[in-house]
């Protein structure tokens, strides 16, 4: 038996856990970086946050210039702002690119270089200065990962820096800062989460050498993530729709956090796979949101990979909620992808890559792409030989799922 498992120094979650934020970030300097955006700047729970922590702290720098995938430009002047007050700790208010750009600040405050010197796992060389991570959507688990996913104009994919030096220090999850979220958002945030939920549950498991756990970032999936996949995707589940259709459905919305965390808290350690490796070409081409793409993606990746996986998907259709008592696991599976399909549609993600402009003509360009995202395409339980994986992109593009019994 050799694992480990990952996660902030504390993580605080529940409605009303956000005036806790003032006294957390006065603890742990006295110097502050708060990134966030102008949307979140303008609303009344994060200028009330602002405002407590500006009594609490000796110096307060706002940054809220941060713009979607955090492009390298947006590093340059965050990393700037961060040293006009010689920041000692950095608070991040704010969805999956706020926290990631969060940390790959401060990656740089503390060791110095550029973006560039960290792209890749593990080649951050100790911890960074204290993170508080606060998320105001759903989805991305930023807040508890161990992972920073940033735009580089020179590349034609999104880059990651992963390590567990970047994991925040604290995160506070509180709802009731999700209340204002857009319906459009909560459902790409929303299904986001859900797949990392589902992605950790199917990861491909994998033996560790007793230097793994240190030098490696995603390790596979093993009884713990499997746990908090699991109790992931049940909340989501069951709360994904209510929280798109009504953003007032204050149970929803807590189901939605606590899921979010959870999925979070296991893909941290079993990892994505190939939803989120095939995003990441077609996300830089397309310039659509990530959460629509990985979740467009998703039942493709499984119906490809059922062979391998479809007792897992048996139990994901009951975590689910659905009806497989009698069903056998190629029954509960297609019971599963066609559940799957119908919150997708209701949700408002496309069925097809054609929908959101891909052309056919890339499909093997972009599957060979994906193959080079190492850290993510080695946990997906199928084959991930390039033909295979066009295969996968072929069948999103068309919308036809031909191995479905």
């Amino acid at each position: 038996m050799l694992e480990t498992v990952r996660g902030p120094r504390q993580l605080i979650v529940g409605e009303g856990v956000a005036q806790n934020i003032p006294r957390v970030v006065a603890e742990s300097g006295s110097r502050v970086l708060i990134v966030t955006d102008q949307v979140l700047l303008g609303q009344p729970g994060v200028a009330d946050i602002v405002a407590a922590v500006r009594e609490k702290v000796e110096v307060v720098e706002v940054f809220s210039d941060a713009t979607a995938d955090v492009p390298l430009t947006d590093v340059a002047l965050a990393v700037s702002a961060a040293a006009e007050v010689d920041a000692d700790v950095i608070l991040a208010i704010g969805g999956g690119t706020v926290i990631d750009l969060a940390k790959i600040v401060g990656v740089i405050r503390r060791h110095g270089g550029t973006p560039r010197d960290y792209y890749g796992e593990s080649r951050v060389p100790g911890p960074t200065i204290p993170l508080v991570a606060v998320p105001t959507t759903s989805g991305t688990g930023s807040e508890l990962t161990p992972v920073s996913v940033l735009t580089d104009p020179d590349r034609a994919l999104k880059v990651g820096v992963s390590s567990v030096h970047i994991v925040p220090d604290f995160a506070i999850v509180d709802p009731e800062l999700t209340y204002t979220c857009p319906a459009t958002v909560t459902a790409h945030s929303g299904i986001d989460a859900f797949c990392h939920a589902v992605e950790s549950y199917t990861a491909r498991p994998r033996a560790h050498g007793p230097r793994d756990p240190v030098e490696q970032v995603f390790l596979g999936r093993n009884p713990v993530t499997d746990h908090y996949a699991l109790q992931a995707a049940r909340r989501i589940a069951r709360s994904l729709r209510r929280a798109v259709s009504n953003g007032g459905d204050t149970q929803a919305r807590a189901d939605m956090s606590y899921g979010s965390m959870l999925a979070g808290l296991a893909f941290s350690h079993a990892g994505n796979a190939a939803p989120h490796a095939l995003q990441y070409p077609i996300g830089a081409a397309t310039h659509t949101p990530h959460g629509l793409g990985v979740g467009l993606l998703l039942p493709y990746a499984l119906d490809a990979a059922r062979d391998a996986i479809g007792d897992r998907l048996a139990v994901l259709a009951g975590v689910c909620g659905l009806d497989v008592t009698d069903a056998s696991d190629a029954e509960a599976t297609d019971t599963f992808l066609t559940w799957l399909d119908g919150l997708l549609a209701d949700i408002g993600i496309p069925p097809t890559l054609a929908d959101i402009g891909v052309a056919r003509a890339d499909l093997p360009r972009f599957a060979e792409m994906a193959s080079g995202v190492t850290r993510l395409i080695q946990n997906h339980p199928g084959p991930t030989d390039t033909a295979s994986l066009t295969a996968i992109l072929e069948a999103a593009w068309t919308g036809d799922r031909t191995r479905r019994s």
